[in-house]
Parts: C-alpha cells; sequence; structure tokens
C-alpha cells in the first residue's frame, strides 16, 4: 500500500503558506471540482489555552490554510470544534478567547461550536449511543488539523484524540470516558476525515494536555492516514507507541499493521525527532484515572451531586489541585486595550514577525497598532526580551502568564 505523508518545516506565516500549498499539491485528488463545496477545518481548540503552550492549534496554520484554500476559490469554509465539557459546562467562549473567530471574521469565512450542532448518532462500546455533528459527516472536505500533544490518559494526542471534539455537548464527550480509548477508534471509524494536518511548531511533552511543557518543533505532519499519522508522531517524540493506548488499541484491532511500521521506521526524522517528556499524572489521579477504575469515577461524576459541586470555584480548585482537572474554567475574560513596543527593550529579533497569524510588519506596527491585530498576544509571549508591553486587564490569561510565560520566552533562547 502507498502511503501519503509530508513533513513540512517552517516558522513564519509567509514560508508556512509556501511550503503547505506546494505539499498540498500532492493531494489534489482530494479537494472537491464544485467551489461552492463544504469544507470543514477541525482545529484542537479544547482548552482556552493560547496555541504557544502547546494546547491548542496555531493560528498560523489556520491562516494559512484559509488563504489557500479562499486563492483556490472555494466560498464555503466553516471552522468547527466541539470545546470540552468543562468550558462547555461553564459557559466559557473558547472559540472567542483563543481569537479564532476573529481570524475567521477577517478573512470571511465562519465559526461553528460543534456543540450546537445537528446531531449524527454513532455506537460506542457496550452499545452505548453517542451523539457527532453532522457537519463532521456531510462536509465534502474534512480536515483535522490537530495538536501534537502528551495526554495523560492516552499518552499522546493527535489525529485520532482530536476527533473528540467533534462530539455534541458535555454529555456525549462523558460517554467517551467508559473505554477512552475503544471510544475514541470508534469515532475514526465513523468520522473520515479527508485529511489531517498535524502542529508540531509548538508542541507539548509532559503532563499535557493542558498541564504540560511547549516543545519548539516547527514542524507539520500531514497524510491521509491517521494511524500512521499517530504513530510518526510518536516516533517524533520517541515514545514506545504501545504506550499510547489508542495506537496500542489499533494494533490489537488490525488498524496498525506491520507495513504502518515499516513505513514509520523508513522515515528520516533527524533534527525532528527528541525525547518527549512522558505524562505522568501524580499517583492520587493516576490511581483514578487507571482504565481498570476510570468508570466507576465516571459514574461517580456524572451524578447531579458531583456535577453541582464541579461547577463550584472551590469544588474546582481542589480537583485542580488534586490533578483530577487540568483546567482552570475562569469567568474573567480578557480586555487588551492596546499593545506597545518598549524600544529600549527591543533588539529586532523579528519573532513577533514570525509568530503573528497575520503576518503583521512587527515590531514597526506596533506604533500604530489598530483593529486588524487580533490581540491573540503571540508576539506578547514570544518576545524573548519581554520588550512587547500590554495595556488592559489580563483576565482568565493570568494564569497562563504565571505558569508558560517564561517557558515560551525561553523557546528560541534555549534553541528549541
Amino acid at each position: 500500500m502507498k502511503y501519503r505523508l509530508d513533513i513540512i518545516r517552517s516558522l513564519s506565516l509567509k514560508y508556512l503558506k509556501i511550503r503547505l500549498n506546494d505539499a498540498l499539491e500532492s493531494y489534489h485528488d482530494l479537494f472537491p471540482l464544485s467551489r461552492d463545496s463544504k469544507i470543514l477545518l477541525k482545529p484542537n481548540l479544547n482548552s482556552n489555552m493560547n496555541a504557544l503552550t502547546g494546547n491548542t492549534t496555531d493560528l498560523r496554520i489556520l491562516s494559512a490554510l484559509i488563504q489557500i484554500l479562499k486563492e483556490k476559490g472555494y466560498r464555503s469554509i466553516v471552522i468547527g470544534e466541539g470545546t470540552n465539557s468543562g468550558f462547555y459546562r461553564n459557559k466559557i467562549g473558547v472559540i472567542s478567547r483563543l481569537k479564532v473567530d476573529t481570524l475567521a471574521k477577517y478573512y470571511g469565512v465562519k465559526v461553528k461550536d460543534l456543540n450546537f450542532a445537528t446531531p449524527f448518532e454513532i455506537e460506542f462500546d457496550n452499545g452505548i449511543k453517542a451523539k457527532v455533528a453532522r457537519d463532521c459527516v456531510d462536509a465534502d472536505l474534512f480536515i483535522n488539523l490537530p495538536k501534537l500533544k502528551t495526554h495523560f490518559e492516552i499518552g499522546m494526542s493527535a489525529c485520532l484524540k482530536n476527533l473528540m471534539g467533534c462530539l455534541i455537548g458535555q454529555e456525549n464527550k462523558k460517554k467517551t470516558h467508559y473505554n477512552l480509548a475503544e471510544n475514541i477508534i470508534r469515532i475514526n471509524q465513523n468520522l473520515r476525515p479527508h485529511l489531517h494536518i498535524v502542529d508540531g511548531l509548538i508542541a507539548m511533552e509532559g503532563l499535557g494536555p493542558t498541564r504540560g511543557t511547549p516543545v519548539r518543533l516547527d514542524t507539520i505532519i500531514m497524510g491521509t492516514d491517521p494511524y500512521l499519522i499517530d504513530l510518526v508522531c510518536a516516533k517524533i517524540a520517541s515514545f514506545d507507541y504501545k504506550k499510547v493506548r489508542t495506537l496500542h488499541l489499533a494494533e490489537q484491532k488490525g488498524l496498525l499493521t506491520s507495513a504502518h511500521h515499516r513505513y514509520a521506521e523508513s522515515l528520516e526524522l533527524n533534527g525532528i525527532q527528541r525525547p518527549f517528556k512522558f505524562p505522568k499524572a501524580n499517583p492520587f489521579a493516576g490511581f483514578i484515572h487507571h482504565p481498570k477504575r476510570q468508570k466507576y469515577f465516571i459514574a461517580i461524576r456524572n451524578t447531579p451531586l458531583f456535577s453541582y459541586l464541579s461547577s463550584t470555584d472551590w469544588f474546582g480548585k481542589l480537583l485542580f489541585h488534586t490533578g483530577l482537572r487540568q483546567d482552570v474554567f475562569s469567568k474573567a475574560e480578557i480586555s487588551c486595550d492596546s499593545l506597545y513596543l518598549d524600544t529600549e527593550m527591543c533588539n529586532e529579533c523579528g519573532l513577533c514577525r514570525d509568530y503573528c497569524p497575520l503576518a503583521l510588519d512587527l515590531p514597526k506596527y506596533l506604533h500604530h497598532i489598530d483593529d486588524k491585530c487580533l490581540r491573540c498576544l503571540y508576539c506578547f509571549m514570544i518576545c524573548p526580551h519581554g520588550a512587547i508591553r500590554f495595556e488592559g486587564n489580563f483576565g482568565f490569561f493570568q494564569e497562563q502568564i504565571k505558569q508558560y510565560e517564561d517557558l515560551i520566552r525561553q523557546l528560541h533562547s534555549k534553541g528549541g
């Protein structure tokens, strides 16, 4: 069998777009003839965490891909994601916080929260029925845009895991945890994206998917076979693929074959491959989330009392500090009045320009910032000298600054 897989390296939006466009030429048969065809882009927006933390899909990839699609003449492009149940339950707009809606408006494309989509029923383990967004079934071109990151429950999150965001609402997402790896595989057997483009620009190692450490790879992995791509991602991270529960199960089911392994072993990954820290939960969280016990915890978690407690601040903090919850559900919104440049601190390294999803002329643009700026704060976070200053109220973003500011600023000073 001839596998289709490409690995491209880039940093700035300009060169990312060029290399992505060149790579997509070999997938031209996947692109529908009608320019009115429905195109669905499914990023990983499971949390309100900035992409430079290694948690969510980078706006640079969305920006480059949307430009390419529009230049091909496509008119019906939708960015769709069903953010995780905690944010959904707390009525927190992750799509808005990550500025995906602002980016979509800039390019004239649509955004859809798949938590509120028309349902399409699939079957999980033990005959449990679950509902996914029909948009994912009906799309003429469905492009999966996952983030490469570790995941403390299944080992790694990439193509296979990202389709959990196609499930509608909290109730359907909860159902996956009765048999997580099995149900992720079942989603992938029912929903078959035409193309997968994995964001490995800034990946995540350690206690992912939300409390890990960013890893700079400047890499995108793309292809048509999610099992092969996830295997290659595990190889890039130097993981034993059998410790990635979805891959181990896929092999047992015959979905991951010896041919996949031979192809992955033939790839030259020098300059990309590096040993990621494997996700390891604390003893308490590890005990609770063990596959043999997790279903009992899920049964407790689904009770009305536990659901009520989970919605309170004090209990949410308790879950966070015990490691049973990775996200902080702050309802305090960010208010960015302005960004400006401290010229005495700036050495004109150009990283702010490389990381801008709109390729604005930074840092010069900061002298006359206007509404064109997304306020995504990529430039603010990546500046190694702290020369880009923020005016306003950080709101929910304060926790990310506390946890990640130094790590992100060091991504280039340490060479990744």
